[in-house]
């Protein structure tokens, strides 16, 4: 094992992925190996009956979608896709006039992200299911979805980052919500060559603050080197304070980093105490920088989105705020750094390792106590190797990425190229059970499992390839989730599900803390909708120049009005649907031919917006897209378009009204 070790980390990462696929590929069971792991009665514990809930959320990111995915378990039946950085034609997301503004960027308009890590927030280190928060990767973004709509809030762009990645982790009563950037970039950013990487590139770490109602905006941001920041976990119970994040590329190249990035020996775990940041910002110890994001944020009252130009942030330096920041040495290229429920220890998985380092946070504090620094970088103190590691868990596997917990001093580790999870025990650091995945597992998910009281009955594996695992679908395979019984000894798979886009990560937490809380529908005395009507006596149709406003309607099964003349060729129709529906599950959706956006899908109580711009005269129709009634197909209306210079006057109605 340590020969191949050697020779993995001699060819560097991409040696070790390519190692990955083939050790995969090698080790296929066959269907009767799999169903004697699975046991006889698998089909029992992930059935739900008819008419019977799920026991968890399982919150998934969407990975290349820009999405969240939300599946119910023990069954992994697809509940819902949330719409977050990505457009979305099914909910008319990013297309109708009231969301257009959520994916406003001081880039402009960005109708996609790349989505990896959802985090829920808590309260007293426990996932509390007011929200759930995630990161937009590639358009540095950070978004929060509030869980009594199951839609998206806001979502606050991060200035002076390149890669939104190790994010957006909480803290422990979710005061913050952190964005540490994966790529060095220029700071200020500004023109200038690519080779001077290690002169002009800094690297930033973003606490975002989070306050009681969810709004958000940027605290403050931490510079330092332009390390690669890969993943971070705050600190809980004794740890709380404190926020760690990986590093690779210590070596600052910009070039080939599959093998110049492998060369030092270690690289860090980033401590950031945060509660010490806050007294630098109170005393005024920091630089005031001018920049530009944009923060944008859904009003439910209004039904629509606003944006807003923020302008300053504030810039801590280790240099200048000493007890800021340590750098704990860690096994090289880590991924996941991942703090146990005591908060006494963090786990750095280095992926060219076959260990596992699990640093204890007491050791830490006194080894800065102490002074035990072995080196100092940008004013960051290095503190002693030997002087913060609290065990080893030795041979685990190969490719270590991500750890979670269960409620009994247990501890699960991915291995993407052994393509297992590996389960040990806190503070013996003794190998327990081993389960394989199928194949190459990225995250594992145990609902609360980076939590103070982790609900430990479940284990989802996220995997990065599916081949021979469902039917055939040409060149691209789905990606899969297999969901393990952990609540024994012995981890048990259970089943695998198909999930939407690339799961990175993924979040469950118990159906009774979210469900009682869901909205049913918006109560239409309280739309404040500048363009609603709330009734049918207030559909009407006004026109200001070439724009034509239609204030319409909508309940089973018709459009008010259903018929409307007098637009013309050239005009901007903005068709104001409200649903007049005070039921739960009775959304209706609207659309007209030709329009180049999508859909309205409006919830009940709710206005929404679609803009239609005629091109050509003729009399078009408009419809009910969401099935709502006996009578759906009924629920439809004409809309007259003539010529430019027509001298068409406005008419619309309803029955006996109608022109």
């Amino acid at each position: 094992m340590k020969r191949m070790l050697n020779f993995l980390v001699r060819g560097g990462l991409w040696t070790l992925l390519v190692g990955g696929l083939l050790f995969t590929s090698c080790n296929q069971p066959t269907n009767n190996q799999q169903a004697g792991m699975l046991g006889s009665d698998v089909a029992s514990a992930v059935y739900v009956p008819p008419g019977q809930h799920d026991e968890f959320y399982a919150f998934m990111s969407g990975g290349f979608s820009g999405q969240i995915g939300v599946h119910g378990l023990p069954s992994g039946r697809l509940l819902r896709i949330i719409p977050v950085f990505s457009v979305d034609a099914e909910k008319g997301y990013g297309f109708n006039e009231e969301t257009k503004a959520m994916l406003n960027t001081s880039h402009g308009f960005i109708p996609w992200d790349d989505s990896h890590h959802p985090e829920l927030s808590q309260t007293n280190g426990e996932t509390d299911g007011r929200w759930i928060f995630i990161n937009g990767n590639n358009t540095p973004r950070l978004a929060r979805i509030d869980l009594t709509t199951f839609e998206t809030a806001e979502i606050i762009e991060i200035p002076n980052s390149g890669g939104n990645h190790s994010s957006p982790f909480t803290t422990e009563n979710t005061e913050y919500v952190v964005a540490g950037t994966r790529f060095g970039v220029p700071f200020p950013q500004q023109d200038v060559p690519i080779n001077s990487y290690a002169e002009n590139f800094k690297g930033t770490l973003t606490f975002v603050k989070v306050e009681e109602d969810g709004t958000m905006d940027i605290a403050f941001q931490v510079l330092l080197p332009a390390f690669d920041y890969d993943l971070a976990h705050s600190g809980k119970g004794k740890s709380h304070g404190w926020t760690f994040f990986t590093t690779y590329n210590t070596e600052e190249q910009n070039t080939l980093l599959e093998v110049k990035a492998s060369q030092n020996d270690k690289d860090f775990i980033a401590a950031v105490n945060w509660k010490k940041a806050e007294e630098y910002i109170a005393a005024g110890n920091f630089e005031e920088m001018e920049t530009q994001y944009m923060r944008n944020y859904y009003d439910e009252k209004t039904h629509m989105a606003y944006s807003e130009t923020k302008t300053k942030v504030k810039i801590l330096t280790p240099e200048n705020c000493p007890g800021l920041v340590y750098f704990l040495p860690t096994p090289k290229s880590p991924h996941g750094v991942d703090v146990d429920p005591t908060g006494e220890y963090i786990v750095g998985n280095g992926k060219l390792s076959s260990d596992l380092t699990v640093h204890s946070f007491s050791k830490m504090m006194t080894a800065i106590e102490n002074e035990s620094f072995e080196d100092e970088v940008a004013g960051v103190p290095v503190l002693k190797f030997e002087e913060v590691v609290a065990g080893v868990v030795k041979d685990a596997g190969l490719g270590p990425l991500h750890t979670e917990f269960d409620d009994r001093g247990n501890a699960y580790t991915s291995f993407f190229i052994t393509s297992e999870v590996v389960k040990w025990k806190v503070g013996t650091w003794e190998v327990l059970d081993k389960a394989s995945t199928f194949y190459s597992v990225g995250h594992i998910m145990i609902p609360g499992g980076d939590s103070k009281k982790p609900e430990g009955k479940y284990l989802v594996a996220l995997n990065k390839i599916t081949k021979d695992r469902y039917l055939p679908t040409g060149p691209e395979l789905c990606h899969s989730a297999q969901l393990y019984d952990i609540s024994g000894d012995k981890m048990k798979l259970l089943m695998d599900f198909p999930t939407q886009g690339e799961p990175h990560y993924a979040q469950g937490i118990s159906a009774g803390r979210v469900k009682p809380n869901v909205k049913k529908f918006y109560p239409i005395e309280e739309n404040e909708h500048p363009f609603r009507a709330m009734g049918e006596k207030d559909a009407r149709v006004e026109r200001d120049g070439n724009d034509v406003h239609v204030y319409m309607t909508t309940i089973r099964s018709h459009f008010a009005p259903d018929n409307i003349e007098g637009v013309k060729v050239g005009d901007n129709v903005y068709f104001h649907v409200t649903n007049l529906e005070q039921d739960w599950d009775v959304p209706h959706g609207f659309s007209v031919m030709g329009a180049n956006n999508a859909e309205l899908l409006i919830m009940g109580g709710q206005t929404e917006t679609l803009l239609w711009q005629p091109k050509k005269v003729g009399v078009y129709p408009f419809y009910c897209t969401d099935f709502c009634s006996a009578l759906h197909q009924e629920m439809q209306g004409y809309i007259r378009v003539s010529g430019a210079g027509a001298n068409v006057d406005l008419a619309w109605g309803l029955g006996e009204t109608a022109p």
